[in-house]
């Protein structure tokens, strides 16, 4: 058996090496491995989402980031995808180092944008689940029965319904994504959620009108000059 003394010493680093020999310390973060850091997952996953008609113009849009603080920076960059991405068949697009996803319906562009190095298919899932959620919540809407075209619009959002029904659009929306961070991606999820605070919502409306109705009868009999 070997002495202690005798026994291999451990292996300084580069630096204690340094100093022991009375150089001078080599600069921080030598000896760490170069190249690209991966990037830190994130659940804000989430850019933004907007809808525009087939002329580019606004219909609905969140931003969920600093990265177009303004509404003027909004409109432009929602200007710029579209032009890019109108009249192409792809699915997805990069520009200004982020990546975009999107879908055509009838008379509408649906987008979802993510940062450059977010994946695809996620960013896909998302629009796929915000497109069916809408295409049922708005179809509840709809006249039953009707032409072939009509079922066929049924399949699809339209501009028209989606401006008379812009609040279930919203709402549609919030519960896919808050705050950046992705809550759903599965249609038969959202859409039951959106009916359960559409009737909850509806009970509370009905439920204010009951009671503040008696109150301003009394309000107004007070007013009356036989009372």
């Amino acid at each position: 058996m070997q002495r202690p003394e005798a026994w291999p010493r451990p292996h300084l680093g580069v630096g204690a090496a340094a100093v022991q020999a009375g150089g001078p310390e080599p600069p921080a973060g030598a000896g760490e491995p170069t190249g690209p850091r991966l990037q830190e997952p994130s659940l804000y996953t989430i850019k933004a989402v907007f809808i525009l008609d087939n002329d580019g113009h606004r219909l609905l849009a969140k931003y969920y980031d600093d990265t177009f603080p303004s509404m003027k920076e909004q409109v432009a960059f929602e200007k710029n995808v579209f032009n890019k991405t109108n009249r192409t068949d792809s699915e997805i697009a990069f520009f200004g180092g982020m990546t975009i996803v999107y879908k055509s319906s009838i008379d509408l562009f649906l987008y979802v944008v993510g940062s450059s190095h977010e994946n695809e298919l996620m960013l896909m899932s998302v629009l796929t689940c915000l497109f069916e959620s809408l295409v049922h919540v708005l179809s509840s809407s709809w006249p039953r029965g009707g032409s072939g075209a009509a079922s066929a619009f049924r399949k699809n959002v339209e501009k028209r319904w989606l401006l008379e029904n812009m609040d279930g659009a919203f709402l549609v929306l919030d519960e896919i994504v808050d705050g950046g961070v992705i809550l759903e991606s599965d249609p038969q999820q959202v859409i039951q959620k959106v009916n359960f605070r559409a009737d909850d919502s509806s009970l509370t409306e009905q439920s204010v009108a009951q009671v503040s109705l008696p109150r301003l009868i009394l309000l107004l009999r007070s007013f009356l000059p036989w009372h």
